[in-house]
């Protein structure tokens, strides 16, 4: 019997009951949760560079946002806040469309 101890999505269990197979599971704390949302983000993340393709690599991004969704959510936000303070940021700095690299500033 494999044993994972990682967070995992809502309907993972569901799923896996739907094989014929039995899965235990735990409800983390609050501290728990969070740290263990940053072990996922890390996870994904190292999932994301090892993406061999387009669709492989979007799979991954879908799963980084999911991640940030609920990561902001335990910084008391929601996604649109989020998505605010993003247009904002932008708004004041920029994106990343332009491709910039920056090389040195002289003092």
């Amino acid at each position: 019997m494999p044993t994972y101890n990682k967070l995992v999505r809502d309907r993972i269990p569901e799923i896996i009951r739907a094989t014929g197979r039995q899965c235990r599971t735990a409800i983390l704390n609050e501290e728990d949760y969070r740290k263990e949302l940053l072990t996922k983000l890390r996870e994904e993340s190292r999932e994301y560079f090892a993406a061999q393709s387009p669709e492989e690599s979007l799979e991954e991004l879908a799963d980084l946002l999911e991640v940030i969704r609920a990561l902001a959510a335990v910084h008391g936000a929601t996604w649109e806040q989020l998505e605010t303070l993003c247009e904002k940021k932008t708004e004041a700095r920029g994106g990343f469309q332009d491709r910039l690299f920056l090389i040195d500033v002289d003092d």
